[in-house]
C-alpha cells in the first residue's frame, strides 16, 4: 500500500517538476488543501501555521518534514482570496529557497488547479486539509475524494467531516477547533476577543508580524490588509470573522500529531488502509438513493 502511495507521490513530483519548475522531496508527507480559495474555507490558517513552522527552523529548533500544497481557484472580483494566493506564493517563494529549509518543509501553490490535476494530486496526498470555520461548510465532497485514496482527514467537525469521522472512528483521523454550536454560542453572545489570542500567544504574534514586517514583502504594505483583517477587523467587519486565530493553537496541534503519526508507517498505513475500507457509504450509487428517498421522494420505476 505505501509503496503504491510512494509512486503517486513520485508521479506528482516529476509533473510539478515539469510544469512548475519545483523540485519535490517524495519523503515528507504530502498534506494538501485543494479548493475553490476563500476565508471561510481558511487556506491562510495554512499558510500562517507553514509561516509557524518556517519560524521554528529558523530559531533552530526541529520539526517534522512536511511538504504543504495549496491549490484552487478564487472568483475574479474576490479581493482577499486574491490576497490570500499571493500570500501563499510569497511564502513558498522565501521558505522553498532557504537552505535551511531543505528536507524539513516546503509550500507549494498549485498552478491552475483543475479536475486532470486532482487525479495526480488526490492519490499523492497523505493528509486531507479541510479546516473550513466550522457551520459553514455545506457538504463537501473533496474530502471524500481524499479519504477513497487512502488520505487522513484533518479538519473541523464540519461538513461531510463529521460522516467522515463516523465511519473511520476519531482515532483514524485529525479533528480540531471550534464546534458549530461554539461558535452560535460566541455570535450569540458577542464575546469573540481575537486579541486574547495573540496577547497569550507569541508564537500567533510572531507570526502575524511577519506579514507586515518586510519577510514576505519588502513594502511591508502588500499583506497589511490580510492582516488588519485578522488583528482589527476592516470595512465594518470584526476582527477574524472566520476564527482563524481561535483555532490556531488547535491546528498546530493537530498538524504536530499528525507529523508524528506519519513518522510510524505501519500505523499510518493501517489508518490510511481503514480510510479507504470505510468510505463506501460515499459512492455515487449510495447518495443518489438518499436523493431519491429524501429530497425528490420519486417513485422507483421497475424495468
Amino acid at each position: 500500500f505505501m509503496d503504491v502511495k510512494l509512486q503517486n507521490k513520485k508521479r506528482l513530483a516529476k509533473y510539478l517538476k515539469e510544469t512548475q519548475g519545483v523540485d519535490i522531496d517524495v519523503n515528507t508527507l504530502f498534506d494538501v488543501q485543494v479548493k475553490r480559495i476563500h476565508e471561510y474555507k481558511r487556506q491562510l490558517l495554512n499558510v500562517l501555521h507553514a509561516i509557524h513552522l518556517y519560524i521554528q527552523i529558523k530559531e533552530g529548533r526541529e520539526i517534522l518534514p512536511r511538504t504543504i500544497f495549496i491549490g484552487g481557484k478564487s472568483a475574479p472580483g474576490y479581493w482577499m482570496a486574491k490576497q490570500i494566493i499571493r500570500l501563499a506564493n510569497a511564502v513558498g517563494a522565501v521558505v522553498n529557497s532557504d537552505p535551511d529549509c531543505k528536507g524539513k518543509l516546503a509550500l507549494v501553490f498549485l498552478e491552475n488547479y483543475r479536475v486532470s490535476f486532482a487525479e495526480k494530486i488526490i492519490p499523492a496526498a497523505d493528509l486531507s486539509e479541510q479546516i473550513s470555520t466550522a457551520g459553514l461548510e455545506a457538504s463537501g465532497t473533496g474530502n471524500m475524494k481524499f479519504m477513497v485514496n487512502g488520505a487522513l482527514t484533518l479538519g473541523t467537525m464540519d461538513g461531510a467531516n463529521v460522516e467522515i469521522v463516523e465511519e473511520v472512528g476519531r482515532e483514524n483521523a485529525f479533528i480540531f477547533g471550534l464546534t458549530s454550536d461554539e461558535i452560535i454560542k460566541i455570535e450569540e453572545e458577542h464575546t469573540y476577543n481575537p486579541q486574547k489570542y495573540i496577547e497569550r500567544n507569541p508564537g500567533l504574534a510572531k507570526v502575524l508580524n511577519q506579514l507586515v514586517d518586510g519577510t514576505y514583502d519588502p513594502t511591508h504594505q502588500l499583506f497589511r490588509e490580510l492582516y488588519e483583517s485578522l488583528v482589527y477587523g476592516i470595512e465594518g467587519n470584526r476582527a477574524d470573522v472566520y476564527y482563524v486565530l481561535a483555532d490556531f493553537d488547535a491546528y498546530c496541534e493537530a498538524r504536530r500529531l499528525s507529523g508524528e503519526a506519519f513518522q510510524d508507517r505501519k500505523r499510518w498505513a493501517k489508518m490510511a488502509i481503514l480510510n479507504i475500507a470505510c468510505s463506501g457509504k460515499f459512492s455515487s450509487d449510495r447518495t443518489i438513493e438518499d436523493y431519491v428517498k429524501d429530497i425528490w421522494k420519486v417513485k422507483r420505476v421497475k424495468v
